[in-house]
């Protein structure tokens, strides 16, 4: 019998899984190293050892409504991509609304996790603990979630760069920056065009005299808005464009994206032009980097190949003399030290996680690592998502395969991944949003029956297949139902404008008439197949938008 649970760590996965353990019974105790809640999203002016850093003007890439938490809709006068101080005040509310932080021991470092003598059968773990005082504690736990994350522990590849002792300028990671005060004037390198070397790229470049961003592969860049300036994810990541995407040949819609992509800025006349097709990576969110570019604030480089005392040499050969500051955003090593260390591979170090969640080699299964993915998405649905299915494997109500199988599994997907990422660690790491989602909420029981809300609640069902693949989709039915879930999906769309309703403005037309929901669809069907013929397969998601706002999409 599973009782008490340790959390490790108070950030935002903590949090969920504090919450999700009380809602099934259990008794969960988190331990948070620092003195509050937030973990990466609780800015803080000077890095701190093993604890996440973020930098200060940091604006989330995901939307409000679809990345919150599945009982918990964000205030509706919150900007749809908000600034990291508001998203640790959502946090904070969540916490107080579901009194969680009775829950949280601050100041108190995880040690070391180990199983105990008879964990084949009690599945127990002894945990050691370092209270603020300093003094060392013990505990005994019936099952552990690990939620401390992976932006801890930078990597910083200088080994990799011949010259780096000699150069006269400074070195640092992503990890270390802060704000762009201290480039203002220089001439600096940044290394690696994730987002956040792309939004550090732009940050300094505003300040710096000149800013060189070095990148092996290149990036397809999108920004934050979709058409008529909605935000992107909500009208990206829906049940309809997934069944779409399915259906039609990805080189055709690789072809399309590349065309729609291209036709807002050539991205090899801007020196963006990656060597992979748009789906076989995740973009690059940013909204300013053309701009920069465009300005020449900021300059495309090749991958950085060696230094020397007062510059850079890149692959192409090319020299940038008299360089200030290289900033180096190269990820992060997912490591968590107080773990065993027979739980990852002997190799290099790297969990191996049955979806992402289980170590397949512990039995019975009481410890589960959350938010060790990556994903076209947003994070936080799918975190919570793992919390709900851990404890219930936890407590026996969900059953994992044998361990022969989940191998198998572990194997197959990090196959198929590799073809779009080379490296081992990276190709583990990536999972398809709505599936994953789906494959959990099917053994949670919470997953949305599509041909029961067609017959018994159409209205919602056009929300749900039709619109965005919003959380509260995984609250309409099964253990943890929300009474408020199916207000909070017709609402959703509400709270997506309330922030820009700061002014009155005057009504230029009319709306046209609604027709019914299934005559729109019908019609919309008709459309795309026409569009598919004369334009290409990308552009029925940007029509079937465009033709059933009205009527579903907004409500």
């Amino acid at each position: 019998m599973v009782g008490r649970v340790a959390v490790i760590g108070a950030g935002s996965s903590g949090l969920v899984c504090v919450k999700v353990c009380v809602d099934e019974g259990l008794q969960p105790v988190c331990f948070e190293r620092s003195d509050d809640i937030g973990g990466l999203w609780r800015f803080k002016e000077s890095p701190e050892l093993e604890r996440a850093s973020i930098y200060h003007s940091l604006v989330v890439n995901t939307s409000k409504e679809m990345m919150c938490f599945s009982d918990y809709p964000m205030p509706a006068d919150y900007p749809n991509y908000m600034h990291n101080s508001q998203l640790l005040q959502y946090y904070r509310l969540y916490a107080e609304y579901f009194d969680l932080l009775r829950h949280v021991h601050f100041k108190t470092t995880v040690k070391s996790v180990s199983q105990r003598a008879d964990s084949s059968k009690s599945g127990q773990w002894d945990i050691v603990t370092v209270n603020r005082d300093g003094e060392e504690e013990r505990h005994v736990f019936d099952a552990v979630l690990v939620c401390s994350g992976h932006y801890t522990h930078p990597s910083l590849p200088l080994k990799d760069f011949p010259g780096h002792e000699k150069f006269s300028g400074r070195c640092l990671h992503s990890w270390e920056f802060k704000d762009a005060d201290a480039c203002r004037g220089k001439r600096v390198v940044v290394v690696g065009i994730g987002n956040s070397g792309g939004d550090i790229a732009v940050e300094i470049s505003r300040s710096a005299e000149k800013t060189f961003l070095s990148t092996r592969q290149g990036a397809w860049v999108i920004g934050r808005m979709s058409s008529a300036g909605l935000p992107l994810d909500m009208t990206a990541i829906t049940r309809l464009n997934n069944t779409l995407m399915r259906l039609l040949p990805k080189t055709l819609i690789n072809w399309a994206a590349e065309r729609s992509l291209n036709q807002r800025y050539d991205h090899r006349v801007y020196g963006l032009q990656p060597r992979h097709r748009p789906l076989d990576r995740r973009p690059l969110i940013n909204d300013d980097l053309p701009g920069r570019i465009l300005q020449g604030a900021l300059v495309m480089k090749p991958n950085l190949r060696k230094f020397t005392e007062s510059g850079v040499v890149f692959e192409d050969g090319s020299v940038e003399e008299n360089i200030d500051s290289v900033v180096f955003c190269t990820g992060y090593k997912g490591t968590f030290p107080f773990l065993p260390a027979s739980l990852t591979e002997s190799s290099h170090r790297e969990f191996t996680l049955y979806k992402r969640v289980f170590p397949p080699s512990l039995s019975p299964p009481t410890l589960a690592v959350m938010g060790l993915f990556q994903t076209k998405g947003p994070i936080m649905p799918i975190v919570e998502m793992q919390a709900r299915w851990a404890v219930k494997v936890f407590t026996g109500m969900s059953r994992l395969p044998p361990e022969k199988k989940m191998l198998n599994v572990i194997k197959s997907e990090r196959k198929m991944n590799i073809k779009s990422y080379p490296c081992p660690r990276q190709a583990a790491l990536q999972v398809d949003y709505i599936s994953y989602l789906d494959f959990m909420a099917e053994q949670v029981g919470v997953r949305p029956n599509l041909l029961v809300l067609l017959l018994t609640d159409p209205v919602l069902w056009m929300k749900v297949f039709c619109g965005p693949l919003t959380p509260y989709q995984y609250r309409l039915n099964g253990s943890g139902r929300w009474t408020g879930a199916r207000q909070a999906i017709l609402t959703q769309w509400e709270r997506v404008l309330q922030p820009f309703r700061t002014r009155s403005v005057p009504e230029l037309d009319s709306r046209p008439s609604l027709s019914p929901p299934w005559m729109l669809v019908f019609g919309g069907s008709l459309v795309a197949a026409l569009v598919l013929s004369l334009q290409g397969p990308y552009q029925i998601l940007d029509c079937c938008k465009h033709l059933l706002w009205d009527s579903w999409l907004m409500g």
